[in-house]
């Protein structure tokens, strides 16, 4: 009787062990951590609320936050994410390095490439002197329906514009269709395998000149070692590390700046690229 009841409480301590091992892996571990919460969690959440994510958060905003204080609204992102479910904002820990890198800049004309849910763009936006803009581009249609109601309950609408479609697409309409001359701050957070390319054609469209900043960010998890060996090894730019961690986590993270010290665009071989840049609305 001790030897068979012996062998389910053995079962029960392994199991639990395997748990406690797990736990202890999506907390420290990137890659792990990115499949729970953004695969399994989240589907199986989604599933059972018939609900995205991303509603719940703007819904959990509208409940909790002031409408008009984009500083509760961020507030209220950061308590959500951080105590119910992950999400893939800049969060708190980074967004300190992107309001101190804003407000040195202090820019005119600012550029996020992926919106997501708003986060960011409130975070950049509340931070712009009178006049200044932001243009944030987001792919995804779900995503920016929700961006556009983030910043307008936050009371930023007047200074952002939410462009929505492939950051490959707008780039080149930027100048002619956006009137914009050259980018003041570019914030680099949509798809990692983007960042190198649409660096490649922000200077393409001559929308850096000298002196602009592009900020990056997730440089190590999910990771952009091709935008990081790119940047490094360019000397157009001057490149600043800050090690962080990942948004409302303890796993390491980083985010990459890079100032452009050399004005005039990339002499592209490919002049159908250029003249892209010129001539598409």
């Amino acid at each position: 009787m001790l030897e068979s009841s012996s062998v389910p409480l053995f079962i029960v301590f392994v199991l639990l062990f395997i748990l406690l091992l797990s736990v202890v892996l999506i907390r420290r571990n990137g890659t792990a951590a990115l499949i729970w919460n953004e695969i399994i969690r989240e589907k199986i959440t989604n599933f059972i609320m018939n609900q995205s994510k991303e509603q719940r958060i703007l819904n959990y905003v509208l409940q909790n936050a002031v409408r008009g204080d984009p500083c509760s609204v961020i507030d209220a992102i950061d308590t959500y994410c951080s105590q119910k479910e992950w999400a893939m904002n800049v969060g708190n820990e980074k967004g300190l390095i992107l309001d101190k890198t804003v407000e040195e800049i202090n820019p005119s004309v600012a550029l996020e490439l992926g919106t997501y849910c708003g986060y960011s763009a409130v975070r950049i936006a509340r931070l712009l002197k009178a006049g200044a803009r932001l243009l944030t581009v987001e792919f995804n249609p779900e995503f920016a329906a929700i961006a556009k109601q983030m910043i307008e309950f936050a009371g930023v609408q007047d200074k952002v514009t939410l462009i929505e479609g492939p950051s490959e697409e707008i780039i080149p309409q930027l100048k002619k269709k956006y009137e914009v001359d050259t980018l003041d701050f570019v914030f680099v957070d949509h798809w990692k395998d983007r960042y190198t390319p649409d660096t490649i054609l922000l200077q393409e469209c001559s929308l850096l000149r000298k002196g602009s900043v592009l900020l990056a960010d997730n440089i190590i998890v999910p990771g952009a070692p091709e935008f990081v060996n790119y940047i490094r090894n360019n000397p157009r730019f001057q490149c600043t590390n800050y090690p962080s961690h990942l948004e409302y986590m303890k796993v390491q993270d980083a985010m990459k700046k890079a100032c452009t010290l050399q004005g005039e665009h990339i002499r592209s071989t490919d002049s159908t690229k250029l003249l892209a840049c010129h001539f598409k609305h």
